[in-house]
């Protein structure tokens, strides 16, 4: 059985789940998007994780409306904030059970 490993950007080890802090400072400087292509980029990179992130649809609502056809673009204060809370969310550990492997099965 392995000892340590990476799942998904996270380290999981005997000690319990961290974060890979290899893979933090990329998503830590991450400027808010400017375009249309750049909020379609961070949420289908979000969305991979949004089993991880409680109440991910209410948190990023205001992002998917900038998608929307015959509506400008813009990233207003509502919009930002989302982003922020996706982005603090994504680089933090999630609250996972982790298995007891010393119990038997």
């Amino acid at each position: 059985m392995v000892n340590e490993g990476i799942v998904l950007g996270h380290k999981i080890s005997k000690k319990g789940i961290e974060v890979d802090r290899t893979k933090i400072s990329t998503k830590e400087n991450l400027p808010p998007p400017v375009s249309v292509k750049g909020v379609r980029s961070f949420l289908a990179h979000a969305g991979f994780y949004r089993r991880f992130i409680k109440d991910f649809s209410k948190i990023s609502k205001p992002l998917p409306t900038l998608l929307m056809n015959g509506v400008p673009f813009d990233f207003d204060e509502k919009s930002h904030q989302a982003f922020k809370i996706l982005k603090e969310k994504l680089i933090s550990a999630p609250i996972l059970v982790a298995p007891q492997w010393d119990l038997p099965f």
